[in-house]
């Protein structure tokens, strides 16, 4: 009895196959690769209600972050800071400023303004920023040089690889204490020995198990 397919016919399952494996694998490589926080949320710049330059506040004029965001030593949350915060300066500065119309009505209304959030942990991971500060982590090793930015934007991935990798070796974001908010520091050429000292001095060890972050 004839043949119905050609012999050559019989290569076709074991390479539909492999084709099919090959696929799958490639999508869900790429998924995982370019679907991460690196890809999806690094670069987020959202439009704020009120154009704010942190380059001109924290930059130009040397504004500390600390008198905005006054509970990062102490709280879970750098906080945004109150219209108040803002009226102690613009009382006097450009009282009349078309641009500052929002904040002075947000004063006298009581009204908060509606900021928009750039960076945020994950409702499900644990993190308190003041534990981080009094370690010696400065700002920028997670908001970047915040000091040349006319719009504040995400340029870390916040990602539990991301924190996890600084967890198992944190040296190189240690600094001293009175150089937190100074955007322009960079580890001096004995940083590892100043990062071994400053964690024996205050029995740094950060967590690396799930219970660190997920409580």
């Amino acid at each position: 009895m004839a043949q119905i397919f050609p012999k050559w016919t019989n290569s076709l399952p074991p390479l539909l196959a492999g084709g099919f494996l090959f696929l799958l694998t490639a999508v869900t490589l790429g998924f995982w690769y370019y679907g991460s926080p690196k890809y999806t949320d690094v670069g987020y710049r959202p439009a704020q209600p009120i154009p704010y330059s942190h380059k001109l506040h924290a930059g130009d004029l040397g504004i500390d972050c600390r008198y905005c965001h006054t509970g990062v030593e102490r709280s879970f949350e750098a906080n945004v800071p109150p219209t108040q915060t803002c009226m102690n300066c613009h009382k006097l500065i450009l009282p009349e400023s078309e641009k500052l119309l929002p904040v002075r009505e947000s004063f006298a209304s009581g009204r908060p303004i509606q900021w928009v959030r750039v960076s945020k942990v994950p409702d499900f991971a644990y993190f308190n920023h003041a534990p981080h500060v009094r370690a010696g982590v400065g700002c920028a090793s997670c908001h970047g040089n915040v000091a040349d930015m006319e719009i504040v934007q995400l340029v870390e991935p916040m990602s539990m690889g991301w924190c996890l990798d600084c967890h198992r070796n944190p040296d190189m974001h240690l600094r001293p204490v009175s150089e937190i908010t100074n955007m322009k520091w960079m580890p001096p050429a004995d940083q590892q020995q100043f990062a071994a000292r400053v964690k024996q001095e205050k029995g740094l060890n950060p967590p690396q198990d799930c219970s660190g972050c997920h409580r």
